[in-house]
């Protein structure tokens, strides 16, 4: 395990298909991200805006990937844990919300005593999903099992180095003709590639928030065209600009687990 230390109780643990955050909220737009959410409150309460419907409030809040929103908390500290909603059979999102919701004390106050527990001793090694869901949920989600050649478009996709992978590239590494690769894409994954890379892209920003990297260099480093693309794009995902994440980021403890990309790797 890779690991980036701050002396702070804020940390984030950051691992191929789960990341784990306790820090500062900001003050967040509406976001859309690619991921499946569980908000927690540390004290107080939060409230979820979101696009269509009417808002919550409560200790522990859902939102599922890909729906735009926006949360409050009466305190500047939250939890935030997320899923790739690739790694589970499709529909299990939808029931272990419904579960959450049901259970929200009792999830709220388990994933409290996970921020406990890593905040006195980080998990060590590779930390896989279901050591992760154990610790998160007092249970193990579903793997879900992709096809081969979408897994390594994935890796592909995944490695943040050298030229961006594209439909092109991935399909011709697969040996498919570039239109039955983005069919089969979206068939495993149930998003399209386009959006499936570019939230991994945004997603892979998390892994230099606490770094005083200069933000023109890195959008480049980890495939954007320009500056502007990449303001857009975290700004639709997280709902903050990119120098307010790295400004509200500076005391936090980020671990990271799985693959680390050699960009990274050199970054450091």
């Amino acid at each position: 395990m890779d690991v980036t230390r701050r002396d702070s109780g804020h940390l984030m643990l950051i691992t191929p298909e789960r990341v784990f955050y306790a820090g500062l909220l900001g003050r967040p737009r509406q976001r859309c991200s690619g991921a499946f959410h569980i908000y927690v409150a540390l004290t107080g309460s939060l409230r979820l805006l979101p696009e269509a419907g009417e808002a919550r409030c409560g200790e522990l809040l859902v939102v599922p990937p890909n729906k735009q929103h926006t949360i409050e908390s009466d305190y500047r500290t939250v939890i935030v844990v997320t899923m790739e909603p690739e790694s589970v059979p499709i529909g299990t999102l939808d029931r272990f919300a419904a579960k959450v919701a049901r259970e929200a004390a009792a999830y709220a106050c388990r994933i409290r005593a996970a921020y406990e527990e890593l905040a006195q001793r980080p998990l060590s090694g590779d930390v896989t999903s279901a050591v992760f869901d154990r610790l998160c949920f007092g249970e193990v989600l579903p793997q879900r099992t992709l096809d081969p050649r979408v897994v390594k478009a994935i890796g592909l996709i995944s490695r943040f180095s050298g030229e961006p992978a594209t439909a092109e590239s991935c399909a011709a590494a697969v040996g498919l003709s570039t239109s039955r690769f983005l069919h089969l894409f979206k068939e495993e994954t149930d998003i399209s590639f386009r959006s499936f890379r570019a939230w991994k892209r945004a997603r892979h920003l998390l892994n230099y928030a606490n770094q005083d990297l200069n933000l023109a260099h890195l959008a480049q480093d980890i495939g954007y065209p320009d500056s502007t693309h990449f303001s857009h794009s975290i700004r639709r995902f997280y709902g903050l600009k990119p120098r307010a994440i790295f400004s509200g980021s500076r005391d936090l403890a980020i671990y990271r687990s799985g693959e680390i990309s050699q960009d990274l790797a050199l970054a450091r």
